[in-house]
């Protein structure tokens, strides 16, 4: 299953088993964008991020954990 930036509780379960050790609540959208870039089901443009995106996923990932 390919992933794209509206798939934000997918992303964020791939990447709280991918980083479990990471500490998402202070973490730099700098940083999960490249996270998010990195995963190897994700296949959408970069460019179509934006801050509420990233926020979303880390909230979902926030709740994973």
């Amino acid at each position: 299953m390919k992933l794209t930036w509206h798939d934000t509780l997918d992303i964020a379960i791939a990447l709280a088993e991918k980083y479990p050790d990471e500490d998402v609540q202070y973490i730099r959208f700098t940083d999960l964008h490249r996270y998010v870039c990195e995963l190897e089901d994700f296949d959408d443009d970069p460019n179509k991020s934006n801050e509420r995106i990233l926020e979303a996923i880390q909230m979902a990932w926030l709740d994973e954990l």
